[in-house]
């Protein structure tokens, strides 16, 4: 697999981040369905990292920061046929 060239990695995670969002957006949508069998596992979310809220209070100025990770099978799917696609194009 070719990610370097005159498509740039901008490009590449550009087409990672649509192919994952979409695969997200249909995996919910699936879940709203009433699904029963192996296609009830793509729309199940398996937590990969989560990091709970974080507050930094300076006085002035509040951070709070939490990042959590948790994609469905479809949104792993995405991922694998945009970089797919990327090397295609």
């Amino acid at each position: 697999m070719h990610f370097g060239g005159s498509k740039g990695f901008l490009t590449l995670v550009l087409f990672l981040v649509a192919g994952a969002l979409l695969g997200s957006m249909l995996g919910s949508f699936l879940e709203t369905e009433n699904l029963t069998g192996i296609l009830a596992y793509l729309c199940k979310t398996y937590e990969v990292f989560n990091l709970n809220d974080v507050m930094m209070n300076l006085g002035v100025l509040q951070f709070h920061f939490g990042l959590r990770i948790a994609p469905n099978l479809m949104s792993i799917i995405g991922l694998c046929i945009a970089a797919w696609l990327f090397n295609r194009f």
